[in-house]
This record gives structure tokens, C-alpha cells and sequence, in this order.
């Protein structure tokens, strides 16, 4: 009963400190750990051990697994050299670095004990980077460089692990320590494979996303458990089975299936993530009382603990600064090579995690000064949790890197949506028969419009100031669905219907409103009109002579629908001759009109803080 009661607190503390660190975009990881830190001076009060296999089998794989189901695949393989530089040669910088540090600070420590502490401090965690990049707001090349360097550098690190344990018991050479990375990689790899094809196949066969779930649930133990058997890498076999299956997922499983398994999968993520903050805080009474017993002079267990914190930040900073100098010295390399304010964001953003602590506990218990080692991986999962994790806003706003523009990704996002659904209506023109309904032909080529309509309205003016079609459909069908279900509520009270019954009505409803398109409006940018990228334009030789503006026939307004007595939604002008037309969402869709009379290629948006541009002839944005 202690236990369950326990475990209910641990959830009941986490959702409350996480819930309040999303509503009030506080750092969630300082405040967990500060709150498991002060539970565990509470005597008698959640008192739990660090048990190192519950960590390193029990939450690492599912951990790494939900990370590598998001991680785009084909980004993973754009950013290969860095991240081995970052997952294989920093970890190994770092263990050497950071444990010829430790060797010269702590009294009586053998050389293999503090490499050994180097090789456990060496790994920023990808739970901790996650949660800080998602709340700075840091640009997505650096974001998705430390997500893909954190899915890796654990593999490194406890091989590294494995070597310098090892090495406290005998002579370690050479090519021994080349052999365990070399089986470390391939075989986790190999496996990796092996798994992901498996359950590749297997899904295709699978139609009910319970059971799907319940496979995605055990995918990362089938990979994990073979490869540690197999004294690989189940952190690489992790990984690799993820970002298979991820990059497969909508061609192998079910629509209900993936929306399933992400819902799922968010929610243990969640979980997760925030349970190991309040771990870490659990274990400093512990921690402090080993060194405590131990008998190091206070002085030496802080400057220890400072020494080895200051040597892991700046392993870091010195190895990525030092191969962005590189690149730029050699020809080939210097188009790879990063500008200084990403190299300072990327050296600044290496928090350690719950990893670190997990793999402090793997020492030996013949390891000297044992506890002082633990303490000080305590010392650098917190320290860089502090001092990192807190600056790095200021830093990246300091520095003046953009955070990801939502406007930019609605433009974007109305572009591809818009071009699916064309691709669809082209099928529908393939596959339909002389047999089909022309209504049902009719419905649904609007509803692929009305799809495509409403991504291209969310980049104009707020909702508040004037409601887009899409909008009222959403909100007077809301409406009619809450009508719906307290009909059935009703139906449900006079006891007249079979349970069956009800749950298959009240699902239909609950699942179209689940559909509903969202009608969010994109936040666009004050000081700056929103434009295309230049790489949006591509060959398009349209986009490239036409002008960025030209004089409005009827400023303000669509001359069309004044003379039609219709109301436009948004305003789009064509620069070949100034003409104002609304846009396809609008009743007239009098800018598409004046295409098809007049052939002329090139329009923009003329709502205030748009600036961006679209080709009819060739669809494409710039």
C-alpha cells in the first residue's frame, strides 16, 4: 500500500509541476528536480533508490524510441557528419577531458575510476535537451541537430562506460576498446534493422490500431533486450528500429493507427520526461550522505563537484568550436562548416540528464571514492540543467537567431496542403466511372477545396477581426454535434438502447468532431511582411520576372465583388496588371476567375503583413 501511494504521489507531483510549467512556459526539468530535491529531505516521504536497470532498460528505450519516431529520417541522414563528431567524438573528447580532470582533483582516484566518470558525464541527454529547445523556441537546424545528436551519443558514452569499468579489474588494450565500439555499432545497428524490418512486415497485416499500439508499445524492448544480450548497443538498436519505423509509418499503417500510436506515444512521453526530473532530485539526501560517510573534507567534495561541472561545459565548447575553425580552414569542408552564433547555441545547449545519474550508479562498488564520482555527475546533470538551461534564452536572443516563424509554416503548410489536394482530385478524375453519382463526384471534389481553401485563410487577418468561411462551418457544426450528443445522452437515460448502440452512435460524433478542420490563425510577423523563401520561387520563370508589387485597379477591395454585391474573404493581386480579385474561399473566387480570362501567371496576397506570391500556370509558391 506504501508503494501504490508512492506512485500516485510521483504522478500526482508530476502532473501538477509539469502542467504549470506548460501553462506558464516555466522550465519544467530545474522545477521537477527542485521539487524531487526538496521531497527527498521529507522523511519517510517517497523515499526511492536510483535503481540504474530500471533507467537504463525500464525508461531508455521507450524514451529514445518516442524521440526517434518524430526524428525525420532523411534529416538524420543530411546531418550524418555531425552528429558522428558530436555523438562519437565529443563523447570521446569529453571522457578523456573530463576524466584526466577529475584524475588531477580527486584524492586517490585511479585513472580508469575517472575516465570512467568522464564517459558518464560525456552524453547531453535527450530528454533534457528537448524539453529546454522546445521552450527557448531555438531554429530548427539546431533543434534537430541536438535531438539527433542525443539519440546517439548514448551508445557512445556507455561503451565508453563498459571500457573504463572494465579496465578497473584488468589491462584493457588497444584493439580491445575498438572491438567493443566496432561490435557496439554494428551489431546495434544490425539488429536494429533486423527488428524494423520485422515489425514492418508484420504491420502491414495489421488493420485494428489496438493491436498496432500494442506492437509500436513493445518495439523498443524487441529491439533493446537482443542487442544488450548480444553485447551491443541497444541504445543504436533503439534508434534505428524508431527512425525505420517512423519513415514507414504512412505507408505500412493505418490512418487510425498512427493517430493512435501518437496520441499514445505523446502522452508516455510525457510521463516519462517528467518523472526522470523528479528522480534526479530524489537522489541528493542519498548522494549527500554517501560522500557524507565517506569522510572527504567538504572542500574537496565541492571543488570536485565544480571542477568536473566546469570541465564537461567546456570539453564541449572547445570541441565545437574547434572543428567549426577546422572546417573553415579546409576548401571543401567550408561550406559545412557552421556559423559562430550556431556553434555557440549548439556548444551552450548540452544539459545532462537522467542518463548521466543512471550511469553513475553503474560503478563498481570497488570503485574509489565511489560516492564523490556519483555526486559530481549529480553536481553536472543539475549545474548544466541551471546554468545552461536557464541562459540559453538569452543567449539565442543575444545572438539573434530567428526562432521558427509560424506564419512562414502556415505559408508553407497552405502550399503543400493545396498541392495534396490537387494530387487528389487528379486521382479522383483517373479512377471514376461512367457510374458514379455526379453529386457524390461533386462533394468531393469541394471538399478537397474547402480543405485547401481553409489552410490559405489562416494566414490573413485574426479571426477576431473577420470570420473566413471555414471558420463558421467549424463553429456552427460544433453546434449541431453538441446538439447531437446531448440528444443521445437522452436517448441513453430512457434506457431504450442497447449500450452497443449508444457507444456506435456517440463514436460518430465524437470522430467527426475529432475531424474538424482547425481554424487557428497563424501569428504573422509585425515588423515584416510575410514572404516566400527564395527557394520557394525554384525554376519557376514566372516567379522570377514577375515584380514583388504593382499599383491596385481597387485598393482595399475586390472591384468584382462590389459589383456583384458579395462579400470577398481575401484579397490576392495580379502583378502583371493591378487587378484586386478574393481569393477561391470567397463566393465570386473572382482572382481565379481573371486567370482563366486573362491567362496571367503571377499573383500576391495583399493582406496586411503578407507579401508572399503565387504562380497558377506552374503552382508554386515564391
Amino acid at each position: 500500500m506504501d508503494t501504490a501511494l508512492q506512485v500516485l504521489g510521483l504522478g500526482a507531483l508530476v502532473a501538477v509541476i509539469a502542467g504549470g510549467c506548460r501553462r506558464f512556459n516555466w522550465p519544467a526539468p530545474l522545477l521537477l528536480i527542485g521539487a524531487g530535491v526538496m521531497v527527498s529531505f521529507i522523511p519517510g516521504v517517497l523515499q526511492v533508490e536510483l535503481n540504474p536497470d530500471v533507467v537504463l532498460v525500464g525508461l531508455l528505450p521507450p524514451l529514445l524510441y518516442a524521440a526517434a519516431l518524430r526524428t525525420s529520417l532523411l534529416d538524420f541522414r543530411t546531418n550524418k557528419l555531425a552528429i558522428a563528431l558530436l555523438s562519437v567524438g565529443l563523447v570521446a573528447f569529453s571522457t578523456v577531458a573530463v576524466g584526466l580532470v577529475a584524475w588531477l582533483v580527486v584524492p586517490a582516484a585511479s585513472l580508469a575510476a575517472a575516465f570512467a566518470l568522464g564517459a558518464v558525464v560525456a552524453p547531453p541527454d535527450a530528454v533534457a535537451a528537448a524539453a529546454v529547445a522546445r521552450r527557448v523556441g531555438m531554429p530548427r537546424r539546431i533543434v534537430t541537430l541536438l535531438e539527433n545528436e542525443s539519440l546517439v551519443n548514448d551508445a557512445a558514452a556507455l561503451v565508453a562506460l563498459n571500457t573504463a569499468v572494465a579496465a578497473l579489474t584488468h589491462h584493457v588494450t588497444a584493439v580491445e576498446v575498438v572491438g567493443r565500439f566496432a561490435w557496439a555499432a554494428g551489431g546495434g545497428v544490425l539488429i536494429g534493422l533486423a527488428v524494423a524490418a520485422l515489425l514492418n512486415l508484420v504491420r502491414g497485416h495489421l488493420e485494428d490500431p489496438v493491436l498496432d499500439t500494442t506492437l509500436s508499445f513493445i518495439a523498443p524492448y524487441l529491439a533493446f533486450l537482443p542487442a544488450q544480450a548480444a553485447n551491443s548497443s541497444g541504445v543504436l538498436a533503439v534508434v534505428v528500429t524508431g527512425l525505420l519505423l517512423g519513415h514507414r509509418s504512412p505507408v505500412v499503417q493505418s490512418a487510425a493507427s498512427r493517430i493512435s500510436e501518437n496520441i499514445n506515444w505523446r502522452t508516455v512521453q510525457f510521463l516519462l520526461e517528467n518523472v526522470v526530473f523528479v528522480l534526479i532530485g530524489l537522489q541528493l539526501r542519498e548522494l549527500a550522505r554517501g560522500v557524507q560517510h565517506s569522510g572527504v573534507a567538504p572542500g574537496i567534495v565541492v571543488g570536485t563537484c565544480l571542477a568536473v561541472l566546469a570541465a564537461t561545459i567546456g570539453a564541449r565548447a572547445l570541441w565545437i568550436f574547434g572543428f567549426a575553425a577546422g572546417f573553415r580552414l579546409l576548401p571543401r569542408t567550408r561550406p559545412l562548416a557552421w556559423s559562430w552564433p550556431v556553434a555557440a547555441v549548439t556548444s551552450w545547449a548540452g544539459m545532462r540528464g537522467v542518463v548521466t545519474l543512471a550511469a553513475a550508479y553503474l560503478l563498481p562498488d570497488e570503485t574509489p571514492h565511489r560516492d564523490l564520482l556519483r555526486l559530481a555527475a549529480f553536481a553536472v546533470v543539475a549545474g548544466t540543467l541551471l546554468i545552461q538551461g536557464l541562459s540559453l534564452p538569452a543567449l539565442v536572443r543575444r545572438l539573434g537567431l530567428p526562432a521558427p516563424d509560424p506564419a512562414e509554416d502556415a505559408l508553407r503548410t497552405a502550399t503543400l496542403v493545396s498541392d495534396a489536394a490537387q494530387a487528389g482530385i487528379r486521382r479522383l478524375e483517373e479512377v471514376r466511372s461512367g457510374d458514379d453519382p455526379p453529386q457524390i463526384y461533386d462533394q468531393l471534389v469541394a471538399r478537397a477545396e474547402v480543405r485547401s481553401n481553409a489552410a490559405w485563410e489562416r494566414l490573413g487577418r485574426p479571426q477576431a477581426e473577420q470570420e473566413t468561411p471555414s471558420a463558421t462551418y467549424r463553429r456552427l457544426r460544433l453546434q449541431m454535434l453538441d446538439a447531437e450528443r446531448h440528444r443521445i445522452l437522452e436517448a441513453r437515460n430512457t434506457g431504450h438502447y442497447d449500450d452497443e448502440v449508444l457507444r456506435a452512435a456517440m463514436t460518430a460524433v465524437d470522430l467527426e468532431e475529432s475531424l474538424l478542420d482547425r481554424v487557428d490563425d497563424a501569428e504573422n510577423r509585425l515588423e515584416d511582411e510575410l514572404q516566400a523563401p527564395r527557394r520557394g520561387s525554384g525554376d519557376c520563370k514566372h516567379l522570377l520576372d514577375a515584380p514583388r508589387s504593382a499599383r491596385p485597379d481597387t485598393p482595399g477591395r475586390c472591384g468584382d465583388c462590389v459589383q456583384e454585391g458579395t462579400t470577398w474573404v481575401r484579397l490576392r493581386m495580379w502583378l502583371t496588371c493591378g487587378h484586386v480579385g478574393c481569393c477561391d474561399s470567397s463566393v465570386g473566387r473572382h482572382a481565379e476567375r481573371h486567370f482563366h480570362r486573362t491567362q496571367h501567371p503571377v499573383m500576391r496576397s495583399v493582406e496586411p503583413g503578407e507579401a508572399w506570391r503565387w504562380c497558377y500556370l506552374d503552382r508554386a509558391l515564391g
